[in-house]
């Protein structure tokens, strides 16, 4: 062995070695063990978060192999349409361009170029990180077999009345232009102002016997007086006492022509503003769900590019909101109908990718009926049929699908898998369902057609990838390995994606698609700082594995840092775990070069009939409680323990004590059976040391397995689990 670690050396190799071995392929005849690996963006290099699922889910499947399991670890990669298609506007905008100056066909055309060049870019760095996965069997969310699936599963959930394309509020981002699902705004706390505008009552209510209201005016509190030329009705809680007598009343709405009616409904908070609201169904999900309850029209007076609309009055419209807004309060106030303004807290929906407030706004777009999925899967879930490895993130899950609304499905990108629906006539009321363009509709024989533009989003076509992927693969591959044994990922996509997996899971195959969910935590710097590239403190994984190698990332990901709270990676933790290595390297060398007597092929441990002493048989038995712990830790999740367990019995029990041991007695044996078994001592915690620590460093342990004299196999990738437990 070199005298010096060299992890630049040996990673490339020894990765060759795995691969041209065969060893990534499902081995053996034992029990199918399945991991889908959640598919990295194929527009982007890895991130820190990428380097943490590859370390835990390399991780089981390594130790899950050598336990004898037959071992599948899936790789792909997904499209990312939104994601992509914002990379490379910016891409277009530094030339000066943008999407809207092409063609649809030709817009796709050049992204999917693009994607292709920069596909293989997280394959290749996957590899660097030691991810053994069977590269045979990769799939990519854009593959035709894939879209077939997806096509299938929508198709299947319109005949079930679980899709429908319906005109809703939804949440749109006025500077990429498309529509968002609820879980993909991200909200900021903003100081603004909660204005209280007065509406004249113009008549009293029309229930029987009632008398004219007393008041002569009705006071509401908003924080979006642009919208109020949009309102088509005030609403009162029916039992706040205040307003009981004003229910079925008309007010005036200030600024306009227009008489709305004062309604009652139980969503109205009787603690917010003066208890009376505005009801704007076009802007507003809750407004738009009153309106469907009251009755009342819809007025768009926001339009999608955030200008008011002509139906706002020629005085706003053409107006920018905020100049709407400025110039509504000041109108407000001169006409007299502003009552008070004062200073506001409140949470603000906006663009998570570029941080434009987004507009509530009505559009027809592509629904999936979600509670009777959420049904399934919450029942799935309580009988253990999936079972979450932390109670913390089951409540999360439970808690957020007894609530959950809706999925907008339709996305207005070129970039993704365009849903399969032609309409008849180009007047959009009456379509076929079909991947190709219709000859006839059955309807109502229509046999001209206008194609649907709207993608999928992204999330309906991942939400299939477990099933999609394993009925494309190779045959059998269904059959043998799922449901899939576990789901690793980030908590931070607990709804946008595992949540969806299991009901999208349950409703084609009737079969959860994993077993067991297991949610890590997201990588923060060293003061516990959420990182982002506004900061300055991301850390490039592959950067890493460049200076101190892929083994000493790995280990830093998941030493120290328990399955419920997030990931706090530095550079010294890093630069820690690379002294562990040297400390490996260091060890195994000096233990191979005491095996040596004349060359390193005589060491034979079977013919060697030890004579212990106690301190042998203190290793022996430390060791074989490393071995339990470990894999009592692996078995629950438990990285973090399983990790210091080893880290702590190779550095202190087998350097500090054993390997000191051992020099006296091989140096100064008081007789030949004394030095071999010294020998077999150190030969056999290496041995096992090796194994134990190779879910976590699989490159430098394999590097030193090849050069382990007996060594059992032909590679430590495939050795046996130890047994001593």
């Amino acid at each position: 062995m070199n005298k010096a670690y060299s992890s630049q050396e040996i990673e490339q190799k020894i990765y060759q070695l795995w691969e041209e071995g065969g060893f990534f392929e499902p081995q053996g005849t034992g029990e199918p063990y399945c991991i889908v690996m959640p598919p990295p963006n194929a527009n982007e290099a890895l991130h820190a978060g990428h380097a943490v699922f590859v370390t835990i889910e390399d991780a089981l499947i390594r130790y899950h192999r050598m336990k004898g399991l037959k071992a599948l670890w899936l790789p792909g990669a997904d499209h990312a349409g939104f994601e992509t298609q914002v990379v490379f506007e910016k891409k277009l905008e530094k030339q000066g361009k943008s999407r809207f100056d092409f063609d649809r066909e030709t817009l796709f055309k050049m992204i999917w170029d693009y994607v292709q060049e920069n596909k293989d870019v997280a394959k290749d760095q996957l590899k660097r990180l030691g991810a053994s996965c069977d590269w045979s069997r990769a799939k990519f969310t854009l593959d035709p077999d894939i879209i077939k699936i997806v096509y299938g599963t929508f198709e299947q959930m319109h005949k079930d009345s679980l899709i429908y394309r319906g005109e809703r509020v939804i949440n749109w981002c006025p500077k990429h232009q498309t529509g968002f699902s609820e879980l993909e705004v991200k909200y900021e706390d903003r100081e603004d102002k909660l204005w209280y505008i007065r509406y004249d009552l113009k008549s009293p209510a029309a229930s029987e016997g009632r008398h004219a209201p007393n008041p002569k005016s009705i006071v509401v509190a908003t924080t979006r007086p642009e919208t109020m030329l949009g309102d088509t009705a005030v609403a009162v809680n029916p039992k706040d006492k205040r307003y009981q007598d004003l229910i079925g009343a008309t007010v005036r709405l200030p600024l306009t022509n227009r008489e709305i009616p004062i309604v009652a409904d139980e969503v109205v908070e009787m603690e917010f503003g003066t208890g009376a609201v505005k009801v704007t169904p076009a802007h507003d999900q809750s407004d738009f769900e009153i309106s469907q309850r009251h009755d009342l029209p819809l007025i768009t007076v926001v339009g999608k590019t955030a200008k008011m609309t002509e139906e706002a009055g020629r005085d706003y419209a053409g107006l920018k909101v905020e100049e709407a807004r400025t110039k509504i309060v000041a109108d407000l106030k001169a006409q007299g109908f502003l009552e008070k303004e004062e200073p506001y807290k409140h949470s603000v929906g906006v663009c998570y990718k570029c941080g434009r407030t987004i507009e509530p706004l009505v559009s027809k777009q592509w629904f999936v009926k979600i509670a009777p999925l959420a049904e399934k899967a919450i029942a799935a879930v309580k009988k253990g049929e999936a079972k979450f490895t932390s109670s913390k993130y089951e409540r999360i899950f439970m808690h957020w699908m007894n609530n959950i609304r809706d999925w907008n499905i339709s996305r207005q990108i070129v970039w993704g898998i365009r849903i399969p629906v032609w309409y008849c006539n180009q007047d959009k009321t009456c379509y076929v369902i079909s991947d190709k363009k219709p000859d006839k509709c059955q309807k109502c024989g229509a046999t001209e057609f206008v194609a649907e533009e709207d993608t999928f989003d992204t999330w309906f076509s991942s939400g299939q990838w477990p099933f999609a992927t394993l009925q494309t693969t190779k045959e059998g591959d269904f059959e043998a390995f799922y449901p899939t044994s576990v789901m690793e990922t980030g908590w931070d996509i607990l709804f946008f994606w595992v949540a969806r997996m299991l009901m999208l899971g349950l409703y084609r195959t009737g079969q959860v698609p994993f077993k067991n969910i297991y949610m890590h935590g997201l990588v923060r710097d060293k003061d516990k700082q959420k990182m982002s590239k506004s900061k300055g403190n991301v850390i490039n994984p592959l950067a890493v594995v460049d200076g101190y190698g892929a083994d000493a990332l790995r280990m830093s990901l998941v030493f120290g840092s328990s399955n419920e709270s997030d990931i706090v990676l530095s550079e010294d933790k890093i630069i820690a775990h690379r002294k562990f290595a040297n400390k490996i390297w260091n060890a195994s060398r000096f233990t191979l070069s005491q095996l040596e007597d004349s060359s390193a092929d005589e060491f034979n441990p079977t013919q060697i009939k030890p004579k212990y002493t106690q301190e042998d048989e203190w290793i022996l038995e430390e060791l074989k409680k490393t071995a339990k712990e470990v894999t009592q830790n692996l078995e629950k999740y438990k990285f973090h323990e399983a990790a210091q367990a080893i880290y702590h019995f190779f550095w202190h029990s087998f350097c500090d004590r054993c390997i000191e041991d051992a020099k006296k007695r091989i140096y100064e044996p008081s007789s030949k059976e004394d030095k071999q078994t010294a020998q077999l001592v150190l030969w056999t915690v290496l041995y096992d040391s090796l194994k134990l620590l190779h879910p976590f460093m699989p490159f430098i342990t394999e590097e030193i397995y090849q050069k382990l004299p007996s060594r059992p196999k032909k590679a430590l990738i495939i050795e046996d689990w130890p047994s001593k437990i």
